[in-house]
């Protein structure tokens, strides 16, 4: 299975264009795909730099036929001449989704910084191996104290999935809301954690649980031993980010899938977005 993660900053480019074309382009060349998550996806904001104000969900859906679209809305607005307003994430699958969550992260008062609503949108994909959680999040970039909450969260669901996968299966619900579906501990999380990978944070995400719910880990710690995470920001965007280049974008796997990553790469050519794209091979 090949993934790929990516902060798409509603497609707008270091050259200052806005082409959402050029992120799915650049992904096709990446690799042939099997999921593609995405963050930082606009719905009728002109406010946001040459984004004219378009949908990007619908957008997007359009440029990606072959892959089921799944929406996570994290802000979601009403504005007097304007209407309704959007933005979030979106993961899209070539494997049928067997069950979807949207997880609003935490969002605790922080008044000395701007601050907006996030989530953690999860797709339990029909993988040939079985059930596969995919999560694709996007923390909190200028509050510390919200991104610590967003990081607890994140365990929350990882120790709630694995407790889930011992759900027993209730013939008489079938066909209804409370049919049983598949959630287990197998997961893949990815997105802009918008720290660097030396933050105690990323660290904490990956702490060991208790008994029943194997821990996350690095990915790029698993397929590239001892080698200094590539950087995902800074590296075009110069003025954003004030000359200086980070990680702030991972892919974790759960305990239990780290023996089959195959190969975990950086994008650091294209200049399409502030951040690079990074992709995942692993054996599913």
């Amino acid at each position: 299975m090949k993934l790929i993660t990516w902060n798409i900053q509603w497609g707008l480019g270091a050259d200052g264009r806005v082409d959402l074309k050029r992120i799915v382009d650049t992904a096709r060349a990446m690799a042939d795909f099997d999921v593609l998550c995405l963050q930082e996806v606009s719905r009728n904001y002109p406010g946001l730099e040459n984004s004219g104000g378009a949908d990007q969900f619908a957008q997007l859906a359009g440029l990606l036929p072959d892959h089921h679209a799944i929406e996570g809305i994290a802000v979601d607005r009403f504005t007097s001449g304007l209407g309704r307003q959007q933005f979030g994430n979106m993961i899209f699958t070539r494997f049928a989704p067997l069950q979807v969550l949207r997880h609003l992260l935490p969002w605790p008062a922080d008044p000395t910084v701007p601050t907006m609503q996030r989530i953690a949108l999860e797709a339990i994909v029909d993988a040939p191996s079985g059930a596969l959680r995919v999560t694709t999040t996007h923390l909190e970039f200028y509050s510390a104290a919200q991104r610590l909450t967003q990081i607890e969260a994140l365990r929350r669901i990882q120790a709630d999935a694995a407790s889930h996968a011992r759900n027993v299966e209730q013939p008489k619900k079938s066909g209804g809301p409370f049919e049983s579906r598949p959630r287990n501990s197998r997961g893949i999380l990815t997105g802009d954690f918008n720290c660097p990978d030396s933050d105690p944070l990323i660290g904490r995400l990956q702490e060991p649980f208790g008994e029943g719910t194997p821990r996350y880990r690095d990915a790029w710690d698993i397929a590239q031993p001892g080698q200094t995470h590539a950087p995902t920001v800074g590296l075009f965007d110069k003025v954003q980010w004030e000359g200086r280049t980070s990680c702030f974008d991972f892919i974790f796997v759960s305990e239990d899938l780290a023996p089959l990553v195959r190969r975990v790469e950086v994008n650091s050519h294209t200049s399409a977005s502030d951040h690079q794209p990074i992709l995942l091979e692993i054996d599913t």
